[in-house]
Order: structure tokens, then C-alpha cells, then sequence
């Protein structure tokens, strides 16, 4: 198997144990005190990483300017995305919540129109009603009162999903050193959410199993994952290696059915079916383009 689709598997099979990992630390934690250890620890490994391969030095050459839209880009896709994520997670679901939360391709598009002044077109609003529709039926499970209960989980999720859309773009736009700027990005998050513990004296203390999952997410999900991910869009095809990252949704079904007991809906499975149909056409309309690029 060649190397770019080992580092792939291990960012997908990594970020499918989100979802479940984050729900049993919600059990005694909550979402603030999850996201200010794990970017903790996510910081750490990715200032170890940057030391390692040499790219610390970079820093030096970033203006005021360049750490201020670092943090601003950091806001969105670290600390707000996450928060928001915990926060759906918390509130329904962690099968439903993840499923989604994997909106956010649907909302690089939206924002990319905006931000990139690319063309919105009729495949483009297709794949986007779709994936809404997908929305509707995973929140609603199949009945009007399942939507009302989950309507405050799913405004988390849909939050997070319009964060990580609003970051995927910007984080193109400024095309900054991705090893720096990730490591950078979850430090941003770790001083917000430290500063909100602090200031609302919620203090706690971890357990050892406790800093077992943490870690878990700190590391393995958020800095080797990004990581791993990295090492596969550079080594290979972008178009074929981001097409295999909606393997995720489905792979977390079956770790929120194994450990949380979380029952396989078909709903959710017919949601997220449609959400990752209209995340396809706009993907194959964005492979169309550069081919035709490449051609001419």
C-alpha cells in the first residue's frame, strides 16, 4: 500500500474515535475543561514536531500582523469549531452529532463563493440542499418531536460546521506554514479557554483515566491526525485523498455502537448517506475544474 493512503487511514480511523471519546469524558467534564487540556497537549506535541523537522525558526519571520489573522483563523478552527462539537455532542446523540458536524465541506463551499469569489452553481446549490435535507432527517430521526428535542444539539453541531467552513477557507487564503500555523492555532485556543476557566473559577481536577482520553484527543486525534493528513494530501492526490476522509462518519457508528451502545438508525444512516451524496457533487465539479486546468 502506498505511504500517502497509510497516512489517510491512520487520520480517519483517528478522527472517527471523536465523537465516542468526547462522550465519555462528557460524563464528568465538560466541554470548556475537554478543549483546554487537549489543545494543552495538542500544542505541545506539535511544538515538539515543529522543533523536530526544523520549522520552529520560521517564526521569526512572522509579523504582528500574520500572529494576529493566525489567531483569528485559530478562533475559528480550533477553539469555536471544537466548542461548538463538544457542545452538539453533549446535547444529543454522539452518532447524530458527528454526522452532523460533517456539514462543514458543504460550508468551505458557501464560504469559498464569498471569501474566493468562486462561482456558485446550480451542482454547488443541489449538493448543498441535499446535505441540509441529510441534516433534517439525522435531527429529526424520523419525527417532528425528535427535531424539537434536538434542535439546541444540532445549532451546536450546524455552529461548529459554519466555523471549520469559515477556517478551511481563510486557512487557503493566507497559505500558511501548516505545521506552524496548527501548532499556533491550538496554543490560540488553550490561552482562550484557560483565561474562561480562570475567570469563572471553574476549576477541576483529571483523573487518570481521565488524562488517558484527553491525551487521546490532544494527540491522537487532533495533532497526529492533522499530521498524518498533511503527509497524505502532499504525498498524493488531493481530489482521491479528500474523498476517502467521508469514510469518517461512517467508521463513528460503529465506535459509538460498540462503546456508548448508541443504536445504528437508519435515519441516520439515510442522512448521512444524502449529506456525503451532496458533499460528492461538489467535489466532482471541483475535480472537473482542475483537470480541465491541467489540460489547458
Amino acid at each position: 500500500m502506498k505511504k500517502e493512503y497509510i497516512y489517510a487511514a491512520t487520520s480517519i480511523f483517528l478522527w472517527s474515535t471523536t465523537a465516542t471519546v468526547t462522550k465519555l469524558l462528557l460524563g464528568s467534564l465538560n466541554s470548556m475543561q475537554i478543549l483546554t487540556i487537549s489543545s494543552l497537549v495538542a500544542f505541545i506535541f506539535l511544538l515538539i514536531l515543529n522543533i523536530f523537522k526544523g520549522t520552529i525558526k520560521e517564526l521569526k519571520t512572522y509579523k504582528i500582523k500574520d500572529y494576529l489573522q493566525i489567531s483569528l483563523i485559530g478562533i475559528l478552527g480550533t477553539f469555536l469549531y471544537k466548542l461548538f462539537l463538544y457542545l452538539g455532542i453533549n446535547k444529543m446523540l454522539a452518532s447524530q452529532a458527528f454526522i452532523i458536524n460533517y456539514t462543514w465541506p458543504i460550508m468551505t463551499v458557501i464560504f469559498a463563493c464569498i471569501i474566493l469569489k468562486e462561482k456558485m452553481t446550480l451542482k454547488k446549490i443541489i449538493a448543498i440542499i441535499l446535505s441540509f435535507i441529510g441534516v433534517i432527517i439525522v435531527t429529526s430521526n424520523g419525527n417532528t418531536i425528535g427535531l424539537k428535542y434536538n434542535l439546541t444539539g444540532t445549532l451546536y453541531c450546524i455552529l461548529g460546521s459554519i466555523s471549520y467552513g469559515l477556517f478551511s477557507v481563510l486557512n487557503k487564503y493566507k497559505n500558511y506554514n501548516k505545521y506552524l500555523s496548527m501548532m499556533l492555532y491550538y496554543l490560540v485556543s488553550f490561552i482562550i479557554s484557560i483565561i474562561y476557566i480562570i475567570f469563572t473559577k471553574d476549576f477541576f481536577e483529571v483523573s487518570t483515566i481521565q488524562i488517558l482520553g484527553l491525551t487521546w484527543i490532544g494527540v491522537f486525534t487532533s495533532a497526529i491526525a492533522f499530521t498524518t493528513w498533511a503527509l497524505a494530501l502532499e504525498k498524493g492526490d488531493t481530489i482521491k485523498i479528500s474523498n476517502l476522509a467521508y469514510i469518517t462518519p461512517f467508521i463513528s457508528l460503529i465506535w459509538t455502537f460498540l462503546l456508548l451502545n448508541e443504536p445504528f438508525s437508519i435515519h441516520s444512516i439515510l442522512g448521512l448517506i444524502l449529506i456525503i451524496l451532496g458533499i460528492f457533487i461538489q467535489i466532482k465539479e471541483q475535480s472537473k475544474k482542475v483537470l480541465k486546468t491541467n489540460i489547458k
